[in-house]
């Protein structure tokens, strides 16, 4: 495959001083934020794994974590920026029982190596500065690696299904004004790209509803239970909608992984872990239903994203109204106040 053809620039002075841009500020610091968590999270998953390919997975994704955390701590050391507190070995307790079997360690990598290149997606087109665009690319690559061996494991274990198989178009054809319907009259199947958004979801809901099952089971604040509870409904709802769609045109979906959460109740991590951890979750979550919206055709699946937007938006604030009043909520760089 050909490369791109390289482009002869004009001289142009270097700035050794130059300052992060708010993109690379924000971007930096939400990175080093997921990456705290991850931290804490794949220690304690570290010390309840018996599959050596697993264990050797998990290993891989908790040295990128710490590499992450030390690089970024390196750039706003240098520029004077405070060290995100995040989250910390106080947040866990490895020593706790285990709460999931070796196989969700493989799905949960799946699902939040998603989170994290939808961070790096973002930012590598908006960042300019050398030092944060190369961090970017090769946080970037780093990942995509690292889901190369989750999706092998993932096959090579039974773990998964891949997506659906749909017939090959035997020419072009152009859509007519019921290409839009969802309700009524003659309502089409579901195009590629609207399965392939309904896969991913389904596929990280999956994940999502066994963690929220298992922190629901050990969190100890009744509040932040009673909300991982509303949180379980929400997804429920949403899971059962988009099987619905996938089954009406006879397609496979993704097995569910309820099962792989033990019955202990001991918590290996603190409330604030927990909580921050399923607000981010549900984050993701609204960025993967305006990707679904962005490309999707019918009238009855707008209605359906559009409805799970605002009741996971709703989830969002809720936890973040919890952790703002339990002092949890840490701020992001802002820009200034001219009005005070």
């Amino acid at each position: 495959m050909q490369t791109i053809k390289p482009i002869k620039l004009g001289s142009k002075k270097t700035n050794s001083t130059e300052k992060l841009t708010s993109v690379e500020m924000g971007k930096l610091w939400a990175t080093y934020m997921g990456n705290s968590m991850g931290k804490c999270i794949l220690s304690y998953y570290l010390q309840n794994v018996e599959d050596e390919e697993i264990k050797s997975l998990l290993e891989n994704a908790l040295n990128l974590c710490v590499e992450i955390i030390n690089t970024i701590e390196g750039i706003f050391t240098k520029e004077n920026f405070p060290i995100p507190k995040g989250l910390t070995e106080k947040d866990v307790n490895i020593d706790a029982p285990r709460l999931f079997q070796d196989e969700f360690y493989v799905h949960y990598l799946k699902y939040t190596s998603k989170a994290g290149m939808s961070i790096y997606n973002i930012a590598i087109p908006l960042v300019y500065r050398k030092d944060v665009k190369e961090f970017f690319r090769y946080c970037m690559d780093s990942t995509m690696d690292l889901m190369e061996q989750i999706n092998e494991i993932l096959m090579n274990k039974g773990l998964i299904n891949k997506p659906p198989l749909i017939p090959t178009p035997e020419n072009v054809e152009f859509v007519h004004q019921d290409f839009l319907n969802g309700f009524f009259g003659h309502v089409r199947p579901l195009h590629a790209l609207e399965i392939t958004h309904l896969y991913d979801i389904l596929e990280n809901n999956a994940t999502s509803r066994a963690l929220i099952n298992a922190f629901a089971q050990v969190v100890k604040d009744e509040e932040i239970r009673k909300l991982f509870e509303k949180g379980k409904k929400i997804i429920t709802k949403n899971t059962d909608d988009y099987l619905k769609k996938l089954h009406k045109v006879n397609l496979p979906t993704p097995s569910f992984l309820d099962d792989l959460v033990s019955s202990s109740t001991f918590s290996p991590f603190s409330d604030k872990l927990l909580l921050f951890h399923k607000m981010e979750m549900f984050t993701m979550k609204i960025r993967t239903f305006g990707n679904a919206m962005a490309v999707n055709g019918r009238h009855d699946m707008a209605l359906i994203f559009a409805d799970a937007l605002i009741k996971n938006s709703g989830f969002v604030q809720d936890a973040a109204k919890i952790m703002i009043e339990k002092g949890w909520f840490e701020k992001p760089p802002c820009a200034t106040d001219r009005g005070n």
